[in-house]
């Protein structure tokens, strides 16, 4: 949590200011039980009235100047609370930008999002409620035992038994619930884990009749969570009644004492009613400090979650300075290649060689788990191989500055992912400073115009998250728009087709071929008929290249592509 706090460099102003007015605040209201004895003993005790009048006037100054003390600070603590989680935002956002695929996998996309959310408002409510009170609470709890000291020292010293006391109490709880509270937060996590599974993949879920499983693993994720934090909650809220318990035996003692010294003459009837008011004044700013400090603890669990991910080292590094690329015959070469994911056990890909000349097209097939995208991900530079070494245009692709890089790659995922915003917003990640002519161009390309054009104010009709709008053949051929606007020298089409019928994945294959300049395309495909005129297919099986040719080639020598083949077209049907 401490590493946080730079980012409240830009309101050190503010950070002084806030806590100063605060107390200022605090101060005036220190003097007010010394006014009221005044008024007791001087005003009431020699039915001096114009002293009344003019003590209560100067107790109603003092309330003014504390109110307007009290705003102000709450101004400034707002300020700086605000712009401090403001900056935090901007930087954990960056930081989360620059993590590799590897980073983000371990990490959980939900419990990102806790901490970008949730635990960013724990964080900045903490910084918020720590300029206003953290000081402004002890400083009236000790000064209150210092007014009673110059009033009565006996008097006094019930202030710091109980002082001891209370003190004992309030940073007991606390210590027990700091553990406590970053266990809430992690139960945080999976209920948010679970609930983004089941809203992403609802159509799935109905279709296998899974409602009723999914609706008891998430109930019993969110008793557990429940569970915790009525735990919790149980335990903070000992805090209350025990302080109550504590400060209200100290005022019997305090006004019986005070009843005998007055008796006996030692102290007056005003300085009594003082220290009750100072013992009221303890009792108060001690409930707020317990309220306080377990917002801090929520704040400070909060906080170290956001530094943790903020002490993520990327994995990947790529250079600042762009290169010079070769002329070479292949623009995609895969030596000894060996991909292991983060944590996993096994590889992913093993002993991969390949070569590919510009302009080639080829076709990636095997069944599922395969590696076929793992395959396309070390081609992109999404995730570093363990061994070996991959190459564009004969440098190495980790010697790329990373917008170089992705500048030469146009990659559909296999999931089609578009953003809420307009079509021509969404084409326009591809290059953003496509024109009007060069999107319509890409909309062709990908078989995509015909439909755009019937949409209602054509580039300009506004997509939905997520593409709900749209049909998922529809949202297939926007992200293929998306990677062609570029003109990419390396087209990566992740199984990108499946949602399409046969008629348009032919027709989008064919226009992709005849572009000029030609892309050195990569097909990832279930469907062997997506690949048939490749320049050549690689076919993979559990992370192994165990095949390579064309088409009739692999008819021929490998049986895993001629047994998917057969699986998929009647032997009638062969050519």
């Amino acid at each position: 949590m401490k590493k946080l706090l730079v980012y409240l460099k830009g309101y050190r102003t503010e950070s002084i200011l806030a806590p100063l007015f605060k107390m200022t605040e605090a101060l005036l209201e220190l003097f007010v039980p010394l006014v009221v004895a005044a008024i007791i003993d001087k005003g009431i005790g020699n039915g001096d009235t114009s002293y009344i009048i003019k003590m209560c006037l100067l107790m109603g100054g003092l309330a003014l100047l504390g109110l307007t003390s009290s705003v102000t600070a709450q101004y400034f603590s707002a300020k700086a609370a605000i712009g401090f989680a403001e900056k935090l935002r901007h930087v954990l956002f960056r930081h989360i930008q620059s993590l590799s695929y590897s980073e983000l996998d371990e990490t959980g996309t939900s419990t990102l999002i806790t901490r970008l959310t949730s635990d960013m408002n724990q964080v900045q409510n903490g910084v918020n409620l720590t300029l206003r009170l953290f000081l402004r609470s002890p400083f009236i709890v000790f000064g209150a035992m210092i007014m009673a000291f110059t009033i009565d020292t006996k008097a006094a010293m019930i202030f710091v038994g109980a002082i001891v006391l209370l003190s004992a109490v309030v940073f007991g709880i606390m210590m027990g619930c700091i553990p406590l509270y970053n266990k809430i937060q992690k139960k945080l996590d999976d209920v948010l884990g679970i609930t983004r599974e089941n809203l992403s993949g609802v159509r799935v879920i109905r279709a296998f009749c899974k409602e009723n499983e999914e609706i008891e693993e998430f109930e019993n994720t969110n008793n557990a969570l429940t569970k915790l934090q009525k735990f919790t909650g149980k335990i903070s809220a000992l805090m209350n009644p025990l302080t109550f318990i504590i400060v209200n035996f100290a005022i019997i003692i305090l006004i019986y004492t005070g009843a005998i010294e007055v008796y006996k003459g030692i102290l007056t009837q005003g300085a009594v009613v003082a220290l009750y008011n100072y013992m009221s004044q303890i009792l108060v700013e001690l409930i707020k400090l317990a309220n306080l400090i377990i917002s801090l603890t929520k704040a400070v669990a909060c906080g170290n979650r956001i530094e943790a991910v903020l002490e993520l080292e990327p994995s990947m590094r790529f250079p600042e300075e762009k290169i010079n690329s070769n002329n070479t015959e292949y623009i995609i070469e895969i030596k000894n290649a060996d991909l292991r994911y983060k944590n996993a056990s096994d590889f992913s890909l093993s002993d991969i060689n390949i070569r590919v000349k510009p302009g080639e097209t080829v076709g990636i097939i095997g069944g599922t788990g395969s590696g076929k995208t793992s395959l396309v991900n070390i081609i992109s530079r999404f995730y570093d191989v363990e061994n070996g070494e991959v190459l564009f245009n004969g440098k190495n692709i980790k010697e790329y500055p990373s917008d170089q890089l992705r500048s030469c790659f146009g990659i559909v995922p296999q999931k089609a992912v578009l953003f809420k915003g307009t079509i021509r917003d969404n084409i326009k990640w591809g290059k953003k400073d496509a024109t009007d002519e060069e999107i319509n161009r890409a909309l062709e390309l990908s078989q995509s115009k015909e439909f755009v054009e019937k949409k209602e104010n054509g580039l300009d009709y506004e997509i939905e998250q997520g593409g709900k709008n749209l049909s998922g053949g529809q949202r297939q051929r926007l992200t293929i728009a998306r990677a062609l606007v570029g003109n990419p020298k390396v087209l990566i089409l992740d199984d990108s087709s499946s949602a399409l019928d046969f008629a348009t994945d032919a027709k989008l294959r064919k226009a992709v071929r005849e572009m000029t300049p030609s892309p050195t395309v990569f097909i990832v495909s279930q469907r062997a008929s997506s690949i048939l005129y490749a320049d050549k297919i690689i076919v993979l099986d559990d992370g192994r290249a165990v095949g390579l040719g064309t088409h009739d080639e692999l008819l021929e020598s490998c049986e895993i592509y001629r047994e998917i083949y057969d699986s998929q077209f009647s032997r009638e049907g062969k050519k």
